[in-house]
């Protein structure tokens, strides 16, 4: 499976100049956790990602006033992109040695594709494991339905584990 089969969703993308507030608010709207900041050539470049908890700990904490500051000033560190055809667990190397939640994802020139976030790649993750868990059950289902029934087990002694605290003796 690769990334960008994950990425299901379209990215939502802000102005480098707009404000926090117009940050928060379009967060509210589209119902994401983070935005692509985007400069104003043409083509639009990514200038970063900002995300809902840089808002409240860098931007409101620490930025001023929300409706001058601009969403730009937030996105200081380049954003971490893969390729879309990068597997889930490259992913999920990547955010790790980078320390980040989100990663861009990219096509061969430089497109942005997606916004894949570790809650995608969780997601992801736990349907493969659910599958896993399918198939061992049908694989034990199997095995029962071909083989004959085992004869019962003779009744053996019951073993007795002693108090905590004290020691066994014999």
């Amino acid at each position: 499976m690769d990334v960008a089969s994950l990425c299901r969703r379209e990215v939502v993308g802000i102005d480098a100049e707009a404000s926090l507030r117009r940050a928060a608010g379009l967060m509210r709207e589209e119902h994401v956790g983070a935005l692509v900041v985007m400069t104003r050539h043409e083509p639009p470049q990514v200038v970063g990602v900002v995300t809902d908890r840089d808002l409240a700990l860098d931007g409101l904490a620490q930025s001023g006033d929300p409706d001058t500051t601009p969403v730009g000033s937030l996105a200081r560190a380049r954003p971490l992109a893969v390729p879309g055809t990068a597997s889930v667990g490259e992913a999920v190397a990547a955010m790790e040695q980078a320390g980040v939640r989100r990663l861009l994802v990219v096509d061969p020139d430089g497109g942005v594709i997606g916004l894949l976030s570790f809650d995608d790649l969780l997601a992801a993750v736990s349907e493969e494991l659910e599958a896993l868990a399918r198939t061992l059950r049908r694989n034990i289902e199997r095995e029962k339905a071909r083989r004959e029934p085992a004869p019962a087990p003779a009744p053996r002694p019951r073993p007795v584990f002693p108090a905590f605290g004290t020691a066994a003796t014999t």
